[in-house]
């Protein structure tokens, strides 16, 4: 998959981005022209995945310094880091949606005028997407020489070229692997409640010709105990000096693979790392009921039934066997060799 997730129109100055909860059924690509739309995008889950949200956040404070025209440079700047403060509170486990909103930040902070900001602020936004591809590309390139030449992968919601700015982490691996010849099946879980897994993972690959087939997510262990399971590579949210945050049932893969003696990798920029907490400082988001409790429109639970609907869940790094970033393999001790980032 060679298209952009998101972004910039350089004719319209504004945001483009693919309509992620409309796959597989229908491709779109939306305008976004206003804070309050990307911020709905984000929490909605149109725009997903952490190098993607690094990108958006990005391409979110370009968007801020061309809406706002204050000519009193104080003003304008505080209008441009409040929005940047609101977007960074619509996903709070993902560390790249605040990390790209900054680096954008900071970039105009010295900024004599709007005029500059705006300039200074595309061209950092630009780079980091022009970097995220970069990023993935190498992570890729790292990450297949790690699978056999024969083999089948258990992936687990998507971390593909949606998930970021183009070719992915998780499915990056993939591809590159593929691209060297390798013979790569994958086996997708269909990742509850929102689908991401079959709706996204399968479409992406299905339409690079890569053999997949779809799974429910609680039949991964029957799998790896018959034999059919090789490896299984994952993206990330966040990582912490002791946990990957990664979408919720990540770790219940990662205890069955390590039981059955099967590597578990970890595929993810630099940009993911969080030097600075440890995986009990970090908030989950806990999100809608009515993810769990609607189909479209059937219901599936009664009204008087309430949910707890976590977004994400912390990997233990002793049950990992690698994490590929974009500057190589980093393997176990992770105490000391996570410093590498």
């Amino acid at each position: 998959m060679s298209e952009k997730t998101i972004f910039w129109d350089f004719d319209n100055n504004c945001i483009k981005f693919v309509e992620q909860t409309l796959l597989p059924a229908e491709y779109k690509i939306i305008s976004c022209d206003s804070i309050e739309r990307l911020a709905k995008a984000i929490k909605n889950l149109e725009v997903r995945g952490a190098p993607a949200l690094g990108v958006a956040g990005a391409f979110g404070v370009s968007l801020s310094t061309f809406i706002h025209d204050d000519k009193n440079m104080d003003g304008f700047l505080k209008l441009v880091f409040d929005d940047g403060d609101y977007l960074s509170r619509t996903r709070p486990t993902a560390i790249n949606l605040s990390w790209g909103i900054k680096r954008v930040l900071q970039s105009i902070q010295n900024a004599k005028s709007p005029e500059e900001a705006r300039e200074n602020a595309l061209s950092e936004a630009v780079s980091i997407a022009e970097e995220d591809e970069k990023m993935c590309r190498q992570i890729g390139d790292f990450g297949a020489e790690l699978l056999p030449d024969k083999c089948t992968v258990l992936t687990h919601c998507n971390a593909g070229a949606l998930a970021c700015y183009t070719w992915g982490t998780a499915l990056g691996v993939i591809r590159s692997a593929v691209a060297m010849g390798k013979d790569v099946s994958v086996i997708s879980c269909e990742t509850r409640p929102l689908n991401q897994g079959s709706r996204l993972t399968a479409w992406e690959l299905s339409r690079d010709n890569i053999p997949v087939k779809t799974i429910p997510d609680s039949s991964a262990a029957f799998l790896m105990r018959k034999g059919e399971i090789d490896a299984v590579i994952v993206g990330a949210d966040r990582i912490t000096q002791d946990a990957v945050f990664n979408k919720i049932g990540t770790y219940m893969h990662a205890v069955c693979a390590k039981y059955h003696n099967i590597p578990f990798f970890v595929a993810a920029p630099s940009s993911t790392f969080d030097k600075e907490h440890r995986e009990n400082e970090i908030e989950i988001e806990i999100r809608n009921r009515n993810e769990l409790a609607f189909c479209g429109n059937k219901q599936l639970m009664p009204d008087c039934v309430d949910t707890l609907n976590y977004a994400f869940d912390p990997t233990p790094l002793e049950l990992i066997t690698a994490i590929i970033t974009e500057r190589g393999i980093i393997r176990p001790s992770f105490d000391e060799n996570l410093k590498m980032p």
